[in-house]
């Protein structure tokens, strides 16, 4: 309580932030997305913008998405603990499956409140990096029109199989970006992901890892703590470029 009242302290005086909730249907499905009109001027922290970028084809059904939807709310409850997180972490979901949707776009943990993930479809994967890729570099852009620092942004690449569109593209754009210290990009499979193609996608210095199970509570916990790893912290503290 002593904490969540702290942080709450930081926003007593200050403008509070503006929302639209656009609400459409999708192949049966309602999905939100969030956008915020304007910052919160008493937030001076550095901000890390993190994309999940979630596969949530119909090869997820069952307990595979169950879980993923699991651990996407483990992920918001361990940011939550921590004071500093809860103020420099901007959150998004894109998912793909039949479609690429925008599930929830960059909010602080505060606003994050993703809702169930539905499998279904074939597996745009290709349009879904690139879709990220594009809102990334459109939030870049929103925080130096308004004067916010960054650190390089999280890209977070979970899938359970192949690309069902042209992927090359985005593999060409994730290497180029990681060279140029745009972003982080992170890909992990599931049980029956192509990891041929995910090394192709994935930059040589961080090579795609391999889930054990459905272990995505524990993922989530692993991504929470890395930035607070030794071979983590020089990375992730560079200025975005």
């Amino acid at each position: 309580m002593k904490r969540k009242n702290k942080v709450l302290s930081l926003f007593k005086h200050s403008t509070i932030s503006y929302r639209e909730k656009h609400s459409k249907i999708s192949e049966g499905y309602i999905m939100n997305t969030i956008k915020f009109n304007d910052i919160d001027p008493g937030n001076p922290t550095k901000r890390v913008p993190t994309t999940l970028i979630l596969d949530c084809s119909s090869s997820m059904f069952g307990n595979s998405i169950g879980a993923l939807n699991a651990g996407v709310l483990t992920l918001k409850e361990e940011v939550e603990k921590d004071e500093q997180a809860c103020l420099s972490v901007d959150l998004s979901v894109i998912s793909f499956g039949g479609t690429v949707s925008i599930r929830h776009d960059f909010s602080s943990i505060e606003h994050f409140n993703p809702q169930p993930i539905q499998a279904c479809g074939d597996t745009p994967m290709g349009q879904a990096i690139m879709m990220s890729l594009d809102n990334c570099e459109k939030r870049k852009s929103f925080y130096r029109e308004n004067g916010i620092p960054i650190y390089r942004p999280w890209l977070f690449l979970i899938t359970d199989g192949a690309p069902t569109d042209e992927w090359q593209t985005a593999a060409k754009r994730v290497r180029q970006g990681e060279v140029e210290k745009k972003f982080l990009f992170f890909a992990v499979g599931v049980a029956g992901a192509n990891m041929d193609i995910l090394t192709q996608i994935a930059p040589p210095e961080r090579p795609p890892v391999l889930l054990n199970g459905l272990s995505f509570k524990e993922m989530f916990l692993w991504l929470r703590a890395y930035p607070k790893t030794p071979a983590a912290r020089n990375v992730i503290t560079e200025q975005a470029r």
